[in-house]
């Protein structure tokens, strides 16, 4: 490419057109340096990211054609332009990531964001920023490049479909041996019993039996047994008679009635009294009941599973739960994993979570950083799943980026170690070194974020940074 050449001093012309003096500048330059910056223009013209170049005024001086490709702007609308009206994203009014480059001098690399196109599409891309600096050294401007990220998003969504079952995410070996025989037990009518700790996900895959089931038409109801009084259990699980008790106005259906056709769930059945557990046996027996103040027995089709945190045969075993009505319900057994036991899955259920969050509160959160990606597979998760989604749903309402990083988890969830706590006889020095430093891991090193929560104003960060040798 000839600079002399009219053809190719338009090409040049049009992509640095900021004003006709520096046009003729930038011209100039490409013929005493022997076409150098042209072979640059072609190579920029024939990589796969876009690139764009912005002074100081925040105008674009250059676009390339991945560029134009990616946004669907063309270069001759975009050269000029504020960058806000060309390179629309999610970050632009608060955490501009070229703006962050530019107060702190350090490069961005890779951050997830989310870009409005022309035809108001928006997808999700990955910035990469860096200063624009003269021969001098001089910083005269800002490089953005960024890589549409839409195939490897939907990529995910595929990869996702393929590790779940009904709204049940996991890549783990032994979910996938509970996934492998879910279709044949939601077309039984057997009575299921589901163990697992709290939180692991037991009703979740109760729902997706029921909906794959041949009752998919009838309710799914779920109780917990354990949550009710001894005096109301018989009456919410059978229902009542008017004038059955002092309170009895009048008739009210029991979780069995309302099962009908469909499914219901005992949830936390190890917890019933004995009492009861020679009603529950009765009904399973049978396929009948009583509602209390009745004497006419009602007919009951509906598909019954149990579930529990504890362990059914320890219950059995020390008496406080009836064996012959143990092996009424464990007529198949399924037992949940706990999130522990299948790390692996973290990844994929943050994802899950990530995307049902930004459909529920209308957020753009692409993903989550390395160091709270870490943070999440170091933590003991007692809690299971459930408070995995809490703690994603926490970071939703704290994080003002696209990106969750570990400032926006819950305190519990952050790692503690003998390196977070000040020791008694460390010096002043010490004590600042490591205030700094745990600030810098909660702000992931960034140093405007850091100054901010310190109070202090970021040279003088960038000095003691120096100073103590972090």
């Amino acid at each position: 490419m000839d600079p002399n050449n009219p053809q190719s001093r338009q090409r040049i012309e049009s992509s640095f057109p900021v004003s006709k003096t520096h046009k003729q500048d930038f011209v100039r330059e490409a013929s005493s340096d022997n076409g150098l910056d042209n072979q640059y223009q072609i190579i920029l013209d024939n990589i796969t990211d876009g690139v764009y170049a912005l002074d100081l005024n925040w105008r674009v001086i250059y676009f390339n054609r991945a560029a134009e490709k990616i946004t669907g702007i063309p270069v001759n609308e975009a050269i000029g332009r504020a960058c806000f009206e060309v390179f629309r994203s999610n970050v632009c009014e608060r955490n501009c990531v070229l703006r962050e480059t530019m107060e702190t001098g350090f490069p961005i690399l890779n951050r997830p964001i989310y870009i409005v196109r022309a035809d108001k599409k928006r997808i999700p891309v990955s910035s990469t920023t860096t200063l624009l600096k003269d021969g001098n050294r001089k910083t005269i401007g800002g490089v953005v490049t960024f890589r549409d990220l839409s195939d490897i998003s939907e990529l995910r969504r595929k990869l996702s479909k393929q590790h779940s079952y009904d709204d049940i995410v996991s890549k783990s070996a032994a979910m996938h041996k509970i996934f492998s025989i879910l279709p044949q037990i939601s077309q039984s009518h057997s009575t299921l019993l589901i163990e697992g700790a709290s939180g692991t996900g037991k009703e979740l895959i109760a729902r997706a039996i029921h909906n794959n089931s041949l009752n998919k038409k009838g309710r799914f109801v779920a109780v917990n047994c354990g949550a009710l009084p001894d005096n109301l259990v018989e009456s919410e699980l059978f229902g009542y008679k008017a004038g059955a008790f002092t309170d009895a106005k009048k008739d009210k259906s029991g979780r069995f009635e309302q099962a009908r056709d469909g499914t219901l769930l005992l949830d936390e059945i190890g917890d019933i009294s004995s009492a009861m557990q020679v009603r529950l046996l009765r009904v399973l027996e049978n396929r009948t009941y009583e509602p209390l103040g009745s004497n006419e027995s009602i007919h009951t089709n509906a598909r019954i599973i149990a579930a529990t945190h504890c362990n059914m045969e320890e219950l059995v075993k020390n008496g406080t739960f009836r064996k012959d009505l143990y092996y009424r319900i464990n007529v198949v057994k399924l037992s949940v994993p706990s999130l522990a036991d299948r790390k692996e899955d973290i990844p994929l259920l943050a994802d899950h979570f990530i995307e049902r969050f930004n459909h529920l509160t209308g957020k753009n959160i692409v993903g989550i950083s390395q160091r709270a990606m870490a943070t999440l597979m170091l933590h003991e998760w007692h809690g299971n799943v459930r408070e995995l989604e809490n703690a994603i749903e926490h970071a939703f309402v704290l994080c003002r980026e696209g990106i969750i990083r570990i400032a926006c988890l819950p305190d519990h969830i952050l790692p503690t170690t003998a390196l977070n706590a000040i020791l008694p006889g460390m010096t002043l020095k010490e004590i600042e070194r490591h205030t700094i430093r745990q600030a810098l891991e909660r702000n992931e090193g960034k140093k405007v974020a850091t100054a901010k929560e310190l109070g202090i104003n970021k040279n003088t960060l960038r000095r003691k940074i120096i100073r103590l040798g972090i």
